[in-house]
């Protein structure tokens, strides 16, 4: 018989198998003998009593063996000679995609503006130490796309889209570690993901797929409102299916479809700021304890009140993690949050947005077009560029003098290495969302006793919640509705928020273009 179980048990007594059968046994109310073996298939963390506990879910077997477990691997054809479709970007959206396709027969042509995922280090050293920003390669441009160098969580509210255990089975065939099998936050991490990004680009090359780094999508042709064909790097090049993937921060892009009258909409998207704390304080806060224990991981939070009819919450929390600095272009400064695997940073970061809606932005810009949105959230970044456009130190404020609107004599130590400067924030921010974020660090700081600190430390902005822009397209068969073969897909298209989700997408726009 094999059934399946919950149990909530200490840190130190999940390590002894012999308590954990104990209480498998308990719990299914059979004798502890009968127990033969038990796997574990998820976990969470309960702290919401004094002690911390794991909340674990078994698949036990009484009265018989465990078999062999099956082995997944991804379907692998050979398609050199199929049917090609190109995809633009290699992000999770578009190597999910091209994996996909091969499955399902077709020959997957990925064009890359970036450089692959070990070249793109120097880019990002050079981006980091002197402040240089390769338009073409960074943060958000390159193989894996903006996710490989910015943490790797691979969590997600996204589980009516598609099949998320499949691209977790996937990503852990390519290399990823069984624990993002398990837990209920899985996460990669910036220093092991890099090679599974290689993995899956090496398995579609291998299946007759091609992957080409540092070519540009420059132009897109249409005839009788479908693809005809496409520029890369000022060649011209027949398609007839194209699955455009780049990403939330392409906005070359999204001003060459809306140049070519390709439909293209204004979207909503989050604005705030980048919220350190030292990560010992979060594990007090979190873990009700002066020193966190080694059996636990470096603590979480997640966080969402109202402020004037507008929703404040926590978003990409970096446990052990590091400010990393985003740009796209010189003259603009972004920030984002990334964690190694082991989450062994001395800080917690966390984006802390507001959500900003088309008709703020109206009352703001006197905009209602379709790139309003986009110039809306250029224009912030520019504005938070205080160094000149060659630097990329990024303006900051203590979180109590932000909300008290002073400007800090002094800031604690933060891990964005570029460098912070003392500024105020609320000449960098619009007034509707630092006003909702004066409110919501307050209302956090009662949530979580000691958040609202004078130790905590704003980097501005995060801006890149996501795409300022949607390109619609048709919810069945997921191509945009005036331009046959044309598949908007993943994060930049409008239809993602991560990469489990930007993955899923992928997929489905993969399984409609081989129709």
């Amino acid at each position: 018989m094999i059934r399946q179980a919950d149990i909530l048990i200490t840190p130190h007594d999940a390590q002894d198998r012999l308590t954990v059968r104990r209480m498998l046994a308990s719990v299914l109310h059979v004798p502890a003998a009968d127990i033969r073996d038990f796997v574990l298939l998820r976990q969470s963390i309960d702290a919401r009593g004094k002690t911390v506990k794991f909340q674990q879910r078994y698949q036990v077997f009484i009265g018989e063996n465990r078999p062999p477990a099956p082995q997944f691997s991804p379907i692998f054809n050979k398609v050199t000679h199929a049917e090609p479709v190109h995809i633009i970007g290699a992000g999770p959206a578009g190597l999910f995609a091209a994996i996909q396709l091969i499955a399902l027969g077709k020959k997957p042509i990925i064009i890359e503006r970036g450089k692959d995922v070990k070249a793109r280090r120097r880019d990002l050293a050079l981006l980091t130490k002197q402040h240089i920003v390769n338009p073409e390669s960074n943060y958000c441009f390159g193989e894996g796309g903006a996710g490989t160098y910015s943490d790797g969580k691979l969590y997600t509210r996204s589980d009516k889209r598609g099949d998320i255990h499949k691209v977790l089975q996937l990503f852990h065939y390519f290399g990823a570690s069984h624990d993002i099998l398990v837990n209920a936050r899985p996460h990669i991490g910036t220093n092991k993901l890099p090679d599974v990004i290689v993995a899956m680009r090496e398995f579609i090359r291998q299946a007759g797929g091609e992957v080409h780094f540092e070519h540009k999508l420059e132009d897109i042709h249409i005839k009788d409102n479908t693809i005809h064909s496409i520029t890369v790097n000022g060649v011209a090049t027949e398609c007839r299916k194209l699955i455009l993937a780049t990403g939330h921060s392409a906005r070359d892009i999204f001003r060459l479809l809306h140049l070519k009258n390709i439909a293209i909409e204004a979207k909503p998207f989050a604005l705030g700021v980048r919220a350190e704390h030292p990560q010992s304080l979060i594990d007090r806060i979190q873990y009700h304890c002066e020193t966190r224990s080694e059996l636990l991981p470096p603590s979480y939070y997640s966080l969402v009140t109202q402020v004037m009819h507008r929703g404040v919450y926590s978003f990409c929390m970096c446990p052990g993690g590091i400010i990393a600095p985003c740009a796209t272009n010189p003259g603009e400064v972004v920030t984002n949050g990334w964690s190694p695997s082991k989450r062994n940073n001395p800080f917690a970061n966390s984006g802390i947005v507001v959500e900003v809606t088309l008709e703020d932005i109206a009352r703001y810009t006197g905009r209602r077009d379709a790139l309003a949105a986009l110039d809306f959230q250029a224009s912030i970044e520019q504005k938070a560029c205080i160094g000149g456009p060659k630097s990329q130190i990024a303006p900051a404020q203590r979180m109590t003098d932000f909300c008290q609107q002073k400007v800090s004599s002094s800031l604690p130590n933060c891990s964005y290495l570029p460098g912070v400067s003392s500024a105020d924030l609320h000449t960098i921010l619009p007034p509707f969302v630092a006003q909702r974020l004066q409110v919501g660090f307050k209302e956090f700081g009662k949530k979580m006793k000691g958040y609202y600190t004078h130790e905590a430390v704003l980097v501005a902005p995060e801006s890149r919640t996501s795409s300022p822009v949607r390109i619609p397209r048709n919810k069945i068969n997921l191509q945009h509705p005036g331009v046959k073969g044309l598949f908007p897909c993943g994060e930049g298209a409008g239809y993602a928020g991560g990469i489990i989700s930007a993955a899923v997408d992928g997929i489905r726009c993969a399984t409609e273009s081989a129709k």
